[in-house]
């Protein structure tokens, strides 16, 4: 029977995401042919031991739990605040892997990301250099040699362009640092979010004057490609999207009305004893004394877990003695503002 909680926060991998509800009926897509999800063994994740690690530690509290649910049972983006540190990216990594979502996609965003870095990539300077090339070799006497000027041979899908590709499970799209995006990208990332599809021009032209249909394009992040007809995209199964926020800036109401809103907070005592047993086989005693001076430093100042993390580690394998420690510790944890104190720790 479905159940709408299907992430649980216990960091073991299942497939409650094949017992998710129907989506509602202003948020139900069908886009297709249906595409498998990717296997496991194809998670970028396996390459990569710290997102593992992150995944398999993270500490979800049962608000994000909840509304983890909520984003995944109304097929909307997932907005997720906080200070630096609080795991707003870790979130997504969580969610995918015990999910088994497959690879995150991830859209690292600056200040100069535009919709289309997003949604795919396209050069048209390879292609005219690919005709020419083609070209070359057709005037050879054996006419030997195949022509690479196709457009789908140098386009290449972005991370939110193969999200919304029709699988039949819903992909992983971490949206990360949206606040430094420009002004315009929220309401054009929405447009798409809210539609669930879009179009590549480049193809839809060349389907139109070449009498095709289907085109094989490289998805990010693979070099397994996927199968677009006639320029057209669209999802079957909506995306996990978490789009991350330090808070940096204000997003527009319609921006914010059609996301499920989640702000992450520092976490308290109990919170990091937790997040340091989950990353740390760490003696107790240093760790709580540790723990203590992160929070008493963290009342008068921006400080981070990964911080705390960073400073248990080191001091942890340094063999130091007890001063010792504590003066490596408190050089680890300086003020990730300058202002916060005179000389930024």
């Amino acid at each position: 029977m479905p159940h709408w909680s299907v992430y649980t926060g216990s960091n073991e991998p299942h497939d409650g995401i094949d017992d998710l509800p129907a989506p509602p009926p202003w948020r139900a897509f069908d886009g297709g042919p249906a595409l498998p999800p990717p296997h496991d063994a194809d998670d970028a994740t396996a390459v990569s031991p710290d997102r593992v690690h992150r995944a398999k530690s993270y500490v979800a509290t049962p608000e994000s739990v909840r509304l983890v649910n909520a984003a995944l049972c109304l097929r909307r983006p997932l907005l997720v605040t906080g200070p630096p540190g609080t795991g707003k990216s870790s979130l997504a990594y969580a969610v995918a892997r015990e999910l088994r979502l497959g690879p995150v996609l991830r859209w690292n965003i600056t200040s100069r990301s535009a919709l289309a870095d997003g949604l795919y990539q396209y050069d048209p300077l390879s292609r005219l250099y690919a005709a020419r090339e083609g070209q070359d070799r057709r005037d050879r006497p054996d006419g030997s040699g195949r022509s690479a000027a196709e457009v789908e041979d140098h386009l290449r899908l972005g991370p939110l362009g193969t999200a919304l590709l029709p699988y039949d499970r819903p992909r992983a799209l971490l949206v990360d640092e949206i606040d430094k995006s420009d002004l315009d990208l929220p309401n054009d990332l929405l447009n798409v979010l809210e539609e669930g599809q879009y179009e590549i021009p480049e193809l839809v032209r060349a389907a139109r004057h070449a009498g095709g249909g289907a085109a094989e394009v490289l998805a990010d992040g693979t070099d397994t490609p996927v199968t677009v007809r006639r320029g057209r995209v669209r999802c079957r199964a909506f995306p996990f999207v978490v789009l991350t926020s330090n808070g940096e800036r204000e997003f527009p109401p319609a921006f914010l009305r059609r996301c499920v809103r989640l702000k992450l907070r520092r976490p308290d005592r109990e919170q990091l004893t937790d997040i340091v047993r989950a990353h740390l086989d760490t003696p107790d005693g240093h760790a709580d004394r540790l723990i203590s001076r992160f929070l008493e430093r963290a009342s008068g100042g921006e400080l981070a877990t990964d911080q705390l993390l960073n400073a248990l580690y080191l001091t942890g394998v340094a063999g130091l003695d007890a001063d010792s420690r504590d003066d490596l510790a408190e050089q680890l944890m300086p003020y990730l503002s300058s202002t916060a104190d005179g000389d930024g720790f």
